[in-house]
């Protein structure tokens, strides 16, 4: 029997790794807004994410504390800038529901159509660029096509593209213009049409299904441990919409459809978010017919020039585009709110990447990353 000795050669101690840091962000073209993600790499693994949020933190909760109720809109819509006319629902019902006040049905019916398609525009943007991310320029153009055709007529009847400041405390701010609901019924069909080329261009392309088909997935059970809502969650399998399971506005008479995967991978939030445009644009027709089928009458509530809101507190949650966004109102009896906490929809759903990015190659973060469908705004509000 012969025994060898096989040297490891000379230097080999000295060629030791050790794992690098690597800051993505805070402004970086792979971060959605001013977002920084603190890496450490072991070679092209990521083996540990922590978020670090706050850069755009504008102290949006203690600015409702100095706002009277009409003014605290105003800065409510802005925080996920692509859900404004959601935004500015959950404080106006917050409000409403202290002052035990009911708005009037015309109001009820044309706040829910136009959180529908304040929802197709939200989804849209993100139906565009996250193919974009990925290289992938085409759909952009397609879906930015409808939400110019979505924001024409939601600029018709508020006046505003992005911040629509058209919610008011016990309604709207005023009538439907004369002609608009036809205009509606012509822009949601044109939406329609457009879906499928979308769909067509990038949900089966090879290239796509490789980058994102089994990539950052996120399980049920860590859905559930940090508060993450809305598509994300339910393209785990999280059966939860606040529309169906705790209704408000109209949708307790319409037939909520809610979309649900079970993979939990980059794949099933894309085709999550694209088939609730579908069930969006539904919606938004049957709520242009029951408006059609209402009486004129009042769309909203007459307000004193101070409006004081009595001693109370109550929460109002709304099942916003991006997920469950809530006001907790306090109130002392003054003009101004005594506290007003905002939990938005963005914030619990960016925690979780801590979990999600660990084990994931550094090429693959910028899949994940783009299709957990954030707004940095809602993060840092």
């Amino acid at each position: 029997m012969t025994e060898r000795v096989v040297g490891i050669g000379a230097g080999a101690k000295e060629l030791a790794t050790e794992d690098m840091i690597l800051n993505i962000g805070p402004q970086h073209p792979s971060t959605h807004g001013v977002l920084r993600l603190r890496l450490t790499l072991d070679g092209e693994r990521i083996a540990t994410a922590e978020p670090i949020v706050g850069y755009m933190h504008r102290g949006a909760e203690k600015l409702f504390e100095v706002r009277d109720y009409r003014q605290i809109i105003v800065l409510a819509n802005r925080h996920d800038w692509l859900s404004a006319f959601a935004n500015e629902l959950g404080v106006v019902l917050a409000t409403e529901r202290v002052l035990g006040m009911e708005p009037p049905v015309r109001a009820v019916w044309a706040r829910t159509l136009l959180a529908e398609l304040n929802r197709v525009l939200n989804h849209l943007m993100f139906l565009g660029s996250y193919p974009l991310e990925m290289g992938a320029m085409t759909p952009i153009f397609y879906a930015f096509d409808g939400r110019e055709r979505l924001q024409a007529v939601m600029e018709e009847i508020s006046g505003g593209r992005m911040h629509y400041m058209f919610n008011r405390v016990g309604g709207l701010k005023e009538e439907l213009p004369y002609g608009w609901l036809d205009r509606v019924s012509q822009t949601v069909d044109e939406v329609r049409r457009k879906i499928p080329d979308i769909e067509n261009l990038i949900l089966h392309n090879e290239i796509f299904l490789a980058r994102t088909r089994g990539v950052g997935v996120l399980t049920r059970e860590q859905v559930m441990q940090y508060g993450v809502s809305g598509p994300i969650a339910r393209a785990s399998g999280v059966d939860l919409d606040l529309r169906r399971d705790q209704p408000y506005l109209a949708y307790p008479e319409l037939p909520v459809k809610v979309v649900t995967r079970t993979a939990g991978d980059c794949h099933s939030r894309f085709e999550v978010l694209l088939e609730q445009v579908k069930v969006s644009l539904d919606l938004a027709d049957a709520c242009v017919d029951r408006l059609r089928s209402l009486p004129r009458g009042p769309i909203n509530q007459r307000l004193p020039k101070v409006l004081k809101v009595p001693e109370g507190h109550t929460y109002a949650w709304t099942e916003n585009p991006l997920g469950i966004n809530g006001y907790y109102l306090v109130s002392k009896g003054d003009k101004t709110p005594w506290r007003l906490k905002l939990r938005s929809a963005s914030y619990s759903n960016v925690q979780v990447l801590r979990e999600m990015l660990p084990g994931n190659l550094v090429s693959d973060m910028v899949a994940i990353l783009g299709s957990m469908f954030f707004v940095v705004g809602d993060i840092d509000k």
